[in-house]
């Protein structure tokens, strides 16, 4: 069984100089993907339901489909919900199975976000799961503005919530579909000046690749959050598929070409920012 908290593989990433990529689901094919890619990279990997997916899938069912792959993989597999903005999707999350839970409070006034994100923590711990929190705000490109995090909120975060890993705003914006700008690596420096905590970066999928190497290898940076990137080569591999027979209708026959080439994407993904090899 290779079920894994958050804390699991963060922890060794951390001390040896690399991460662990945060691949967004959703659905079974994605998912499968990147269990896949996971095992042919030899590196952990945290499957991640958020908001969207919980929209289209009930939570209980994925969980349940993240923990059969998880406890079937050859590598650790997190399984972990991402941008829970109520106290009650945590507790529901654990309640069907996640390992880790991402309380997203970066919207509300830093001492709300402090309390209910302590809240989370404390709910966690008593079932052995990770939290990750967030301060700052990660906007979305064509979309809402992001507000960096500053680092001495970060550290009264930090020491205050006791979360096992913080989610920052150093550049990052979600839902790029080619990388944007480099990151703050000053801010970044200044963050991890005060803090000892694992960071993370929603948005990956806007960071060049060579940046998002070297902070793996060079920072506390431990997870990348990766989702654009899978999607769109998800939805260019479904196309060429419909494009070979546009009489198809088998949705089963069609959705199986996506798999490979996803997988193929998630192994970059993970290899970029993964363990030596």
């Amino acid at each position: 069984m290779t079920v894994a908290t958050l804390t699991e593989v963060l922890g060794p990433a951390l001390a040896g100089g690399y991460a662990v990529a945060g691949l967004v689901c959703l659905g079974w094919e994605d998912m499968r993907a990147y269990v896949a890619a996971a095992e042919a990279e030899a590196a952990p990997v945290i499957l991640q339901a958020g908001p969207s997916c919980r929209d289209h899938t009930p939570l209980p069912v994925l969980g349940a489909m993240m923990r059969h792959l998880a406890e079937a993989a050859a590598v650790p597999v997190v399984v972990h919900l991402d941008h829970a903005r109520r106290i009650d999707e945590c507790r529901a999350g654990i309640e069907a199975g996640f390992t880790s839970v991402m309380f997203d409070g970066s919207a509300l006034p830093l001492r709300q976000n402090i309390d209910d994100t302590a809240a989370v923590v404390a709910l966690a711990r008593r079932h052995g799961v990770s939290c990750e929190g967030e301060v700052g705000y990660v906007g979305y490109a064509r979309g809402a503005r992001s507000n960096g995090t500053e680092p001495a909120e970060a550290a009264r975060f930090a020491r205050e919530t006791g979360v096992d890993a913080l989610a920052v705003s150093i550049g990052n914006l979600h839902l790029q579909e080619r990388a944007g700008a480099p990151l703050d690596e000053a801010r970044l420096a200044a963050i991890e000046a005060v803090t000892t905590l694992p960071l993370v970066i929603h948005g990956g999928s806007g960071v060049p690749l060579d940046q998002r190497r070297r902070l793996a290898r060079t920072t506390r940076v431990c997870k990348f959050n990766i989702g654009t990137e899978l999607r769109m080569a998800f939805g260019a591999a479904l196309r060429q598929a419909l494009a070979r027979d546009p009489a198809r209708f088998d949705r089963l026959a069609i959705l199986r070409e996506t798999e490979d080439p996803v997988m193929q994407a998630a192994r970059l993904a993970i290899r970029t920012i993964g363990p030596h090899r």
